[in-house]
C-alpha cells in the first residue's frame, strides 16, 4: 500500500496541475473537460492507480468505468492493468453503457413483469423485439432503468459494490444513459469522475444531450476542471486545431506557450476528379510506407460518411501497390472484439514466419501470468504451438489453409471456456461468444475470396498490418501519424453547422504529425447512391482554417 501523500503517477508520467488534482481527488465528484490528445484515458488509468494502490478505494470496494465503445472499454481496462498490476486491477470493472445495463437486467431479471418480462437466457437482437424470449439491444438501458426504479435493493447492491465511477467520452451521453448513471449514483456519496470534450460532440443525431457537463456539475455537485495540453499533435497541427477551437469553444483556446514550435505538416490537395485523387494518394501512401518507413496502421483515411463509396477508387490503386487496407466501417465492430484479436493472432502464430507482436499479444491474453493455477497451460504452450505449426505446414505449401478452423477449435479446447470468457465480461454468455467466433470466421472466409492468401487476409483484421479506412465518427479515441481527411466538400459536410464543425475538428485532431486534406471537382457515383452529388465544391470555412497553417512548398 502506498501513502496518499507520496503517490506519484506510474511509469514516470507527468500530469499537468488540473489533471494531477483530478487524479488525486478523494472527496468530490469531478467533471473534467479536456481536448484531443490531452490524455483523458491515461488520466483515468492514473486515477485508478491512485485510488487502488493508496487504499482510497478501500478493499473490497471496486471501481466502475463506463465507456461508449467496446474497444474503449477494453483499452481502459488494459491500461489500468499496466499501471497498477494484476493484483489491483482485478477490482477495476470496465463496461459499455449497454454492457452495464445487460448485467443489471441479467442479475435482476425477475423484477421485469408483464410486457417487459424476459426468460432466463434471453437473447439480445438488433431488431425484432419479442419478449420474453429476446429483446432489442436499444431496450437494454430502458429496461435496466425500470428495474432500478422498481427495485431499490438493486440500486443499493450496485452502490455497495463501487466507491468510484468513471465516465468516458461524457459529451456524447444520451438522455437514457444519463438517467441510468443518475439513478445509480446521484446523491450516493460515490466519487464520479466524468471526462470528455464538448468540441468532439458529434453524436447529436443519436440523442447526445446538450449541456450535459453543466447538468452533471449541478446534479452531482461536481468540481469542474479543464486541461489544455495536447500530447498527441505537433505544433503546426495544434495551431490549426486552435483556430477551430476559437469558434467551437472560445473558453478552451490553448495558451500560447503550448503552441510554440514548428513541427508537423498540413497539406491541402485539390484534384479534378476522384480518379486523379486516388492515383496520387496511392503513390503518396506507398512512399510513406516504403520510403519513410511509416507502419501501415499509423495511416488513416477518414471520410465524413460512406467510406466504401469515397474510397472505391483508392482501394483499387492501393491494390496495385500491394498495400493492405481495412475498411473499419465493416471490420471495426468485429476487429475490436478481444476474441477476434485472439483468433487473428493465433492464426498468424501458426502460419506466419515470424510474428513476435502477435505472439506477445496472444500469450498476454490467454496466459494469466499472475495465476499459478495455470502453470500447466504455460508449460504446454510452446509444445502446443510447435505441434500446431507442424500440422499447418502442409497448408502453407499448398496455400489452401484447409485446416485453419480445425486447428482453431483445437486451440479453443486447449485454452478452455473459462479463459476465453475472461477476455470480456460480454463473453460470460457462451452462446454470444460462439456467435462472435462464427462472425470472425465468416469475415476471414469472405476476405479470402478477394485475397486467397490467409496471411494477407488476416492483415485486414490485424491491428498493425493495414491502413485504416473509416469514418470520422469511428476514429474517435484513435490517433495516427498521418491522416488523410478525404472529401472536405460541401456535399459531404452538410446539415447542422455546429455538428459538422465538431466532426471536422475530430478528424483534424486524429493526426500526430501530418494532416492531408483533399477535395475534388467531380466524384463519380461508383456505388449508385441515390443522394450522391457528382459535382463537388470545397467546404470554404474548413479549408480556410487549414490554409492558414498549410505547409508552403
Amino acid at each position: 500500500m502506498i501513502k496518499v501523500d507520496v503517490w506519484k503517477p506510474s511509469d514516470g508520467i507527468v500530469l499537468e496541475p488540473n489533471a494531477a488534482f483530478a487524479a488525486k481527488e478523494q472527496v468530490r465528484c469531478v467533471a473534467l473537460t479536456a481536448g484531443p490528445g490531452s490524455g483523458k484515458s491515461e488520466l483515468l488509468a492514473q486515477r485508478a492507480d491512485f485510488l487502488l494502490t493508496t487504499g482510497v478505494c478501500r478493499y473490497p470496494k471496486r471501481i466502475l468505468a463506463i465507456a461508449f465503445k467496446v474497444d474503449a472499454s477494453n483499452n481502459l481496462k488494459e491500461r489500468v492493468r499496466r499501471r497498477c498490476g494484476a493484483a489491483y486491477s482485478v477490482r477495476f470493472d470496465s463496461y459499455t453503457f449497454h454492457g452495464l445495463a445487460k448485467r443489471i437486467v441479467d442479475r435482476f431479471r425477475p423484477v421485469l413483469t408483464d410486457a417487459d418480462a424476459l426468460n432466463a437466457g434471453f437473447k439480445v437482437v438488433n431488431k425484432g423485439k419479442a419478449h420474453p424470449a429476446q429483446t432489442e439491444f436499444k431496450e437494454l438501458i430502458p429496461l435496466a432503468i425500470k428495474i432500478l426504479n422498481a427495485y431499490p435493493p438493486a440500486v443499493n447492491a450496485i452502490r455497495q459494490t463501487y466507491s468510484d465511477v468513471f465516465l468516458d467520452e461524457f459529451q456524447d451521453c444520451t438522455g437514457d444513459q444519463y438517467e441510468l448513471v443518475a439513478t445509480l449514483f446521484r446523491g450516493s456519496g460515490r466519487r464520479v469522475t466524468a471526462v470528455g470534450d464538448v468540441k468532439q460532440k458529434i453524436m447529436g443525431w443519436a440523442g447526445a444531450l446538450d449541456g450535459v457537463f453543466a447538468r452533471f456539475v449541478e446534479d452531482f455537485e461536481a468540481l469542474h476542471l479543464n486541461i489544455y495540453h495536447n500530447f498527441r499533435s505537433e505544433p503546426h497541427l495544434l495551431k490549426l486545431q486552435n483556430e477551430i477551437i476559437k469558434v467551437l469553444d472560445p473558453d478552451s483556446e490553448m495558451p500560447a506557450h503550448l503552441l510554440e514550435g514548428d513541427g508537423g505538416e498540413v497539406h491541402v490537395l485539390g484534384y479534378d476528379d476522384c480518379e486523379e485523387e486516388a492515383k496520387d494518394l496511392a503513390e503518396r501512401i506507398n512512399s510513406w510506407i516504403n520510403v519513410e518507413g511509416i507502419a501501415p496502421a499509423k495511416i488513416a483515411i477518414l471520410t465524413r460518411a460512406q467510406p466504401e463509396a469515397y474510397c472505391e477508387r483508392l482501394g483499387m490503386e492501393l491494390d496495385k501497390f500491394g498495400i493492405s487496407y481495412r475498411n473499419e466501417n465493416k471490420a471495426q465492430d468485429i476487429s475490436t472484439e478481444p476474441i477476434a484479436q485472439v483468433i487473428v493472432d493465433y492464426l498468424l502464430c501458426i502460419y506466419g514466419l515470424r510474428e513476435p507482436k502477435a505472439w506477445t499479444r496472444l500469450t498476454r491474453r490467454i496466459i494469466p501470468a499472475e495465476d499459478d493455477a495455470e502453470g500447466k497451460l504455460k508449460a504446454n504452450w510452446n509444445r502446443y504451438i510447435k505441434e500446431a505449426r507442424k500440422a499447418g505446414a502442409g497448408d502453407l505449401l499448398t496455400k489452401t489453409f484447409a485446416q485453419r478452423w480445425e486447428l482453431l477449435e483445437e486451440f479453443f479446447a486447449m485454452v478452455g471456456p473459462t479463459l476465453l470468457a475472461g477476455l470480456s465480461h460480454d463473453y460470460e454468455s457462451r452462446e454470444h461468444l460462439r456467435e462472435l467466433i462464427e462472425s470472425v470466421k465468416t469475415y476471414i472466409d469472405e476476405a479470402m475470396v478477394k485475397e486467397p492468401d490467409l496471411l494477407v487476409a488476416l492483415g485486414q483484421l490485424s491491428n498493425d498490418q493495414s491502413i485504416r479506412i473509416l469514418t470520422v465518427h469511428k476514429s474517435k479515441g484513435l490517433e495516427f501519424d498521418t491522416v488523410v481527411l478525404l472529401g472536405v466538400e460541401n456535399q459531404a459536410y452538410f446539415g447542422d453547422a455546429h455538428e459538422s464543425r465538431c466532426t471536422f475538428f475530430v478528424g483534424v485532431s486524429r493526426a500526430e504529425r501530418r494532416l492531408v486534406v483533399t477535395t475534388t471537382r467531380r466524384r463519380e457515383n461508383l456505388r449508385e447512391i441515390a443522394s450522391w452529388k457528382v459535382i463537388r465544391t470545397p467546404q470554404s470555412e474548413f479549408l480556410g482554417y487549414v490554409n492558414l497553417w498549410k505547409n508552403r512548398p
